[in-house]
């Protein structure tokens, strides 16, 4: 049996890191090629990862809700295949040559030495590519299944520095993690301090304290359990940092609470390795890890507000005739089955105004402005995993149903957190439904690579002059803001006024 690692792959989106929420496979369970084996969730969504390998599930290498660096191993899989093809039909696996010389002994597995073994297994699990001529393997490019040429480059091994020593047969052998994980190569292997033996250039360096120096903390994957990398991330400790004193040279438990005792920080969290985290009894502080959306939205939020220059304005709006008109809908047979609600008019009332407005559908570049002459509208949503902006592309070309399909589809993907990357990309111009909150108005910054955005305040009746007579109307408030450099006060009244006139008289849409 050949045994096969899976490395994490980039899956798209250009991002360097993801965690694994759930597995869908355990060890020894029969996986096929392409089958669902777990979802990981990186900084913008959750994706499913499918098998390039068909076999048994030999190992899971990385635990659930550990985050890991594209390029890392995350499954083993040991093939069905229990010998190489053989010539002939001979019953003893052996055949003769023509001019009846000593049989030859074909490879199989089953009296293959044991280093040719480790050597096939090891061949495999660094080049992780299938051979094009074993069977249950993929010949081909499997579509999302492994990372991009230039995204993980290996470094190649070094003769010179071998992990464990020769066996009596000469073959170098690989020093195996007390975790389980795949053991390491020459080039990844960490040399314990007190070491008798050179280290090769690729092998960690050790500090005089026993901790690894800062030119090369890096440049290799410290050795721990998963249950220890997660106390880590709880305890906001570097294990880079922890000095380590496993006998393969890992970190510790130990090595980790008597590190965060060194440091003298305060324990505001369990040190139980490997239960949930939750706040230390008496304590009043919890940690909570910043990563995936919440870690992507802090950096986005914080890189827009303090590159574009936001201006922000207000109006309130009668939108008495736009809840007369939904009510028309909802009883309409044409939207029997679709969800209709107010956000579908002000999602329609900003497509019209953009068009009417254009240069607020755009982008800054630091030379030029890209005015877009198509709509991708963002709708912010708040869901269990943070805030994430999917949008719907090309929303000027759908028909007023269409686009009550298309909201209803994207609230109920956004809900169910299964946005994908792609739905995330390429947007224009955003709408923040701050209402559904119950919120009247607010100061919302604009979705980086845009320049406007729209927020929706909660509709609710409010006294209203009409005709010089004080009556109940349905009022809601419209914000926006806008990036200074492009968009600038005549123009973002201007677009807001647009939008607030379809709000009050919805036949406009007509037009």
């Amino acid at each position: 049996m050949t045994l096969k690692t899976f490395d994490l792959p980039d899956v798209g989106e250009g991002l360097t890191e993801a965690e694994v929420t759930e597995w869908k496979i355990a060890p020894g369970e029969a996986v096929a090629v392409n089958d669902v084996i777990c979802e990981i969730e990186t900084a913008k969504s959750l994706v499913e990862l499918s098998s390039p390998y068909a076999g048994t599930v030999s190992e899971l290498l990385v635990a659930v809700g550990e985050t890991i660096e594209v390029g890392t191993p995350i499954i083993s899989v040991e093939d069905s295949v229990t010998s190489l093809p053989a010539a002939s039909d001979e019953p003893d696996g052996t055949r003769q040559d023509i001019g009846g010389s000593a049989p030859t002994a074909e490879v199989r597995a089953s009296d293959a030495s044991g280093d040719v073994q480790r050597d096939l297994a090891d061949s495999a699990a660094e080049a992780s590519v299938p051979a094009p001529d074993m069977p249950g393997e993929v010949t081909g490019p499997l579509v999302g299944s492994g990372p991009k040429a230039d995204a993980v480059k290996r470094r190649p091994r070094k003769p010179g520095a071998i992990v464990g020593g020769p066996t009596s047969t000469g073959t170098p052998t690989r020093t195996p993690s007390p975790s389980g994980d795949q053991g390491t190569s020459s080039g990844d292997s960490p040399t314990p301090s007190g070491d008798s033996r050179t280290s090769s250039p690729n092998q960690r360096t050790l500090s005089g304290d026993g901790r690894t120096s800062s030119r090369d903390r890096h440049a290799t994957r410290v050795l721990a359990k998963p249950p220890v990398r997660k106390a880590a991330r709880d305890l906001g400790v570097d294990l880079a940092d922890v000095p380590a004193t496993g006998s393969a040279g890992e970190v510790t438990k130990h090595d980790l609470l008597a590190y965060r005792e060194q440091r003298g920080s305060e324990q505001d969290v369990t040190d139980s390795v490997g239960v949930d985290r939750e706040p230390a009894a008496g304590g009043r502080t919890e940690r909570v890890p910043v990563r995936g959306v919440r870690k992507a939205t802090a950096q986005a939020m914080v890189r827009s507000a303090f590159t574009a220059p936001h201006v922000s304005i207000f109006r309130d709006v009668d939108a008495s005739r736009t809840m007369e008109f939904i009510g028309r809908l909802k009883k309409s047979p044409d939207y029997d089955g679709i969800k209709v609600s107010p956000l579908l008019i002000l999602a329609r009332a900003v497509i019209w105004a953009a068009a009417r407005n254009p240069s607020v559908n755009a982008s800054w570049s630091d030379d030029e402005i890209l005015v877009k002459h198509f709509v991708n509208l963002g709708i912010a949503a708040a869901t269990p995993r943070g805030l994430t902006v999917p949008n719907i592309k090309d929303a000027q070309k759908l028909s007023l149903k269409e686009l009550a399909q298309a909201l209803n589809e994207l609230a109920t993907t956004a809900r169910a957190g299964r946005t994908q990357p792609a739905q995330m990309q390429g947007g224009t111009l955003t709408i923040t439904n701050i209402g559904a909150l119950g919120l009247d108005t607010g100061t919302p910054i604009i979705n980086p690579g845009e320049v406007a955005i729209v927020a929706f305040g909660t509709i609710k009746q409010k006294p209203w002059v009409v005709d010089g007579e004080v009556v109940p109307r349905w009022i809601t408030t419209l914000g926006g803001s806008f990036d200074h450099r492009v968009v600038d006060g005549e123009l973002s009244a201007r677009f807001i006024a647009d939008v607030a006139s379809v709000l009050e008289e919805p036949a406009l849409l007509l037009d």
